[in-house]
């Protein structure tokens, strides 16, 4: 089993970039597919992005498509969610999730294993 920290999250200008941190203990890492899910003021979570095992499976919601990147780190046993040309609408609370099953996707319910959130606010 592993347990996720997330952090990285702070109020930036729109148009503005962050770098997301999800630091992941215990053991196990490259047996998991991650995902980075956000949850805005008042919305459900949704699945931003995840990232399989040997960097497969990648996935993007459409609205960070070509800003966001994924990625993950085996030697630092951390994955990471760059974000770039951030918008008011980035604007909400991070969470990073392990599927061990290896499935991933965007449904926040494959995930069992949650860090703590961490904030985004972009301003206009």
């Amino acid at each position: 089993e592993v347990q996720l920290q997330a952090y990285g999250g702070g109020l930036v200008q729109a148009g503005g970039s962050l770098l997301l941190s999800c630091a992941v203990s215990g053991s196990g890492f490259d047996d998991y597919t991650f995902g980075w899910f956000r949850q805005p003021p008042g919305k459900e979570r949704e699945g931003v992005s995840c990232i399989g095992t040997n960097n497969r499976l990648v996935y993007y919601v459409d609205s960070v498509n070509g800003r966001f990147t994924i990625s993950r780190d085996l030697a630092k046993n951390t994955v990471f969610l760059e974000m770039n040309a951030l918008e008011a609408e980035d604007t909400a609370v991070y969470y990073c999730g392990a599927d061990p099953t290896g499935y991933g996707g965007r449904w926040s319910g494959q995930y069992p294993h949650w860090g703590q959130g961490t904030q985004v606010t972009v301003s206009s």
